[in-house]
């Protein structure tokens, strides 16, 4: 299968993303002066956004993907969680999955980005894991939507959605209905998603969920760790990436290192998120180990060359595929 025709039968691929959803918010401006009440910068606001963000972005990235995402998760009963709904509405992303919550608050992260330098970013958020009603009814959104997946997407930014519970009985589910599962983790749930198809973490993630030390830049130290993590967690395949030393993706019987791409480096905010989407697709269409690391490593490099959080160009993935891969 060439990679024109994989990117083609993305095209109405629905992947349910479970995780923590939230708004990117962004304050835009320019800094001229220093504060006269405190040795900080004074930002001249010019513009305001709201974006999908966590979970979220990963659905936003598989609608520009061609895919069709359900996002499931739990948001507040608040106004944040109005604006949350008007952005899935934006793009005509399905909501279905949602669950709203008066135990709850909507996350949101501001950042303030001033002359083009991310100057400050403040978190309004509850962490607490969901409560034993509000796990049940989301997990029953899940059991009545699953049927219609090609793939569940597991999008962990540890802020309490995805509990053991949870991910236990979504795990179950899967491989009865024989639904493919992927996973972008943090470090509470890290251990917790044994049986999984595709395990993803970056290196620290890696570092951290193992409590397991190792040089990203010396693949058999990589390759260790895989190892260890196989023997924790019995998982299908095992992918790592590896920032500025590419990526490595290993089935525990071979494995593939794929070196990064030269880049203008802007931001990585979000780049996780474009991984996932792209590598969940991949795998749910059928291509081989090396090219789902591949294409993922492309698309994940793609987003970092812009400033904040920003979804994949699928026209873009596509030509420097055909160049590169």
């Amino acid at each position: 299968m060439s990679i024109r025709e994989a990117l083609d039968k993305f095209n109405g691929l629905k992947a349910l993303v479970i995780g923590d959803v939230m708004i990117d918010s962004y304050i835009w401006g320019n800094v001229d002066r220093i504060s006269p009440e405190a040795p900080v910068p004074i930002v001249n606001v010019k513009d305001r956004e709201s974006r999908m963000g966590g979970a979220a972005n990963v659905a936003k990235n598989l609608h520009f993907l061609g895919a069709e995402p359900i996002l499931c998760s739990v948001v507040g009963k608040d106004g944040s969680a109005e604006t949350f709904m008007d952005l899935c509405d934006s793009l005509k992303i399905s909501k279905e999955g949602i669950v709203r919550s008066e135990n709850r608050i909507t996350t949101i992260k501001h950042r303030v980005i001033a002359s083009a330098q991310h100057v400050l970013r403040i978190d309004h958020e509850d962490d607490a894991p969901l409560n034993s009603n509000d796990t049940d009814l989301l997990f029953d959104k899940i059991k009545s939507l699953a049927d219609q997946a090609d793939v569940i997407i597991f999008e962990d930014y540890d802020k309490g959605v995805l509990t053991p519970e949870l991910i236990s009985k979504v795990i179950q589910l899967a491989k009865e209905k024989n639904i493919p599962t992927t996973v972008d983790p943090k470090k509470r749930n890290f251990l917790c998603y044994e049986g999984v198809t595709l395990f993803k973490p970056n290196l620290k993630e890696m570092r951290e969920g193992l409590k397991f030390d190792f040089d990203g830049s010396v693949i058999d130290e990589v390759k260790a760790a895989t190892k260890e993590l196989k023997s924790k967690m019995d998982n299908v395949h095992t992918m790592v990436t590896l920032s500025e030393h590419g990526v490595y993706i290993s089935n525990h019987q071979s494995d593939v290192h794929i070196p990064a791409h030269k880049r203008e480096i802007a931001d990585v905010s979000g780049a996780g998120d474009t991984v996932i989407s792209i590598a969940s697709l991949a795998l749910a269409v059928g291509l081989p180990m090396d090219q789902v690391a591949g294409l993922a490593n492309l698309g994940g490099g793609l987003v970092c060359e812009s400033v904040g959080v920003v979804p994949i160009n699928k026209k873009a993935l596509l030509e420097e595929a055909e160049r590169k891969l």
